[in-house]
């Protein structure tokens, strides 16, 4: 009896030292920003371009007041209110709250957000692209609808286990334009990688969720709301009958070259997102996919 209490406590002990290690686990410190004026009006169309539109609001509702659930194997995870009301919105947060949630994924309360929410892809963003998006989201008009709580079973509900993957999984995109390549290419890369975040729902996710910097944009059998998302390297879509006006068409319109229009959340995509985009950028993303400029 003694020697199964002895373990039970050792199991205790190993546990609570497990616990206290995930809480004490550090997290990247705020990034420096500069003080800049918001436009809000850039900011609304970088909201729709980074598909704050799309994500956190959910059909019938108010514009940014809560998304639908984004189903996956790890459970169910949705999009908070993110208006300026201030109990259930994010209107009682700082800018520097705001740009640390958005860049980093880290709450006002310094809690890690999954990795769901793309802040991989945001850590692009410039201080003025944030100025913009704090100015955008001060103007939209606060919604009092509560945020819907994550259903995400142990132990992935375990918070600070997130702290944990992130020192192993995580990999903010850096953006370093090619000087060898044209100025539409660099852009179209920057759009892609950063505030679209094509590649978190087009590269196939690990066993833990992580994305392999080796499958890039090579499509994703198993997305998280168990859909399926096509490659969009320029050879797959070349092979699919992609020229650039064609991946321009499609992108504004959600219809392919064959006729077929697109579904599931590439349809949600198109509807709260591409549709909007400036001719120019949605020339500059098919001119990167396409690697139509060539060295």
């Amino acid at each position: 009896m003694n020697r199964i209490a002895a373990i039970l406590v050792t199991i205790l002990v190993m546990a609570s030292l497990g616990v206290l290690t995930l809480q004490l686990w550090p997290l990247p410190p705020q990034r420096p920003i500069n003080e800049v004026q918001g436009d809000a009006k850039r900011g609304a169309y970088l909201a729709r371009l980074s598909g704050c539109l799309t994500c956190h609001t959910s059909s019938g509702s108010k514009p940014l007041s809560g998304g639908a659930p984004l189903v996956s194997r790890f459970g169910s995870f949705y999009a908070p209110n993110i208006t300026p009301d201030q109990e259930n919105g994010i209107g009682s947060w700082s800018f520097d709250q705001f740009v640390r949630a958005v860049r980093q994924g880290i709450s006002p309360s310094g809690e890690p957000y999954y990795p769901a929410f793309p802040y991989e892809f945001y850590a692009t963003l410039t201080d003025q692209d944030m100025a913009d998006l704090w100015a955008a989201i001060q103007a939209t008009p606060p919604a009092a609808a509560p945020s819907t709580e994550h259903q995400v079973p142990f132990p992935f509900n375990v918070r600070s286990g997130i702290k944990l993957w992130r020192t192993f999984f995580e990999k903010p995109v850096t953006y370093v334009p090619n000087i060898t390549r044209s100025a539409a290419w660099n852009r179209g890369r920057y759009l892609v990688w950063g505030p679209a975040h094509c590649a978190a729902c087009h590269t196939p996710r690990n066993p833990v969720g992580g994305l392999p910097s080796d499958q890039a944009l090579s499509g994703d059998p198993s997305m998280q709301d168990g859909q399926q998302s096509p490659p969009l390297t320029a050879q797959a879509l070349t092979a699919r009958g992609y020229t650039k006006q064609a991946l321009i068409q499609a992108l504004r319109t959600g219809v392919t070259p064959d006729g077929d229009a697109f579904g599931g959340s590439m349809a949600e995509v198109v509807h709260g997102s591409t549709k909007f985009l400036l001719n120019q950028h949605l020339d500059d993303m098919a001119t990167y996919l396409l690697n139509l400029d060539d060295n």
